[in-house]
């Protein structure tokens, strides 16, 4: 096994989606795995457009965004080395509901065209049946948040959504300071509140010195703090 087919290994094990399966398994997936490169600011797929593939982030950042019917394009979310988007596509073969694009610098993907990977499932029903049961768990997950979430104060359900962003920032659990790249717009369809809300409830938590403010950016100071406000 050659060093880029164990990096593509390495990166499919650390996808939630992908960790039930065994090595073998691993690399029967990497096989139908195709690397893909992005200059900054380069949209990888928009909204609409047909889904032929799914990938998982590499390298860089991107920003998965919907638009709204202003005109304005909303951010859903930040994503960063080890995230998968558009894993439904291997499915259904649907129209995307979002669009995906470079934030900054350059990035790179690696791709896993949806005929590939339906061949692969086809050929192998034991990957498939994992595959099936970490879409549920992820599936479980969302159904929750959502559940909490509507009976959740607007403080608490903003503080939930900052708390997830920083979460995705460092899945290591680090209490280092964090900068999400995000306006208020966009946190508050996150959580399904409005922009008015989520500056009163900023403004509040930078008295208290959790966070700092900024022009199309929130920096958590103290992002174990959140937590007081989630309930």
């Amino acid at each position: 096994m050659d060093k880029e087919t164990d990096s593509v290994i390495g990166l499919l094990r650390s996808v939630p989606l992908f960790a039930e399966l065994e090595e073998d398994e691993l690399e029967r997936v990497s096989r139908v795995a195709v690397p893909r490169s992005y200059p900054a600011s380069t949209r990888v797929f928009h909204e609409g457009d047909h889904s032929d593939a799914c990938y998982i982030v590499r390298s860089g950042t991107f920003r998965v965004t919907r638009g709204h019917p202003d005109g304005r394009a909303i951010t859903l979310a930040t994503l960063g080395e080890g995230d998968i988007v558009g894993e439904l596509a291997m499915l259904d073969g649907e129209v995307r509901s979002a669009s995906l694009e470079t934030l900054g610098a350059e990035g790179e993907l690696l791709a896993l065209p949806a005929s590939d990977m339906r061949a692969l499932l086809e050929r192998n029903p034991e990957i498939t049946v994992k595959m099936v049961a970490a879409l549920t768990r992820r599936l479980r997950a969302t159904n929750e948040r959502i559940a909490r979430q509507s009976f959740q104060t607007v403080p608490s359900r903003v503080a939930g959504v900052l708390s997830q962003l920083v979460s995705e920032e460092a899945p290591d659990g680090s209490t280092r300071e964090i900068t999400i790249r995000m306006n208020q717009s966009d946190l508050a369809q996150l959580a399904g509140t409005s922009r008015e809300s989520v500056s009163r409830f900023l403004a509040d938590l930078e008295r208290s010195g959790v966070v700092r403010a900024g022009r199309g950016q929130v920096t958590i100071l103290e992002p174990a703090r959140l937590g007081n406000y989630i309930f």
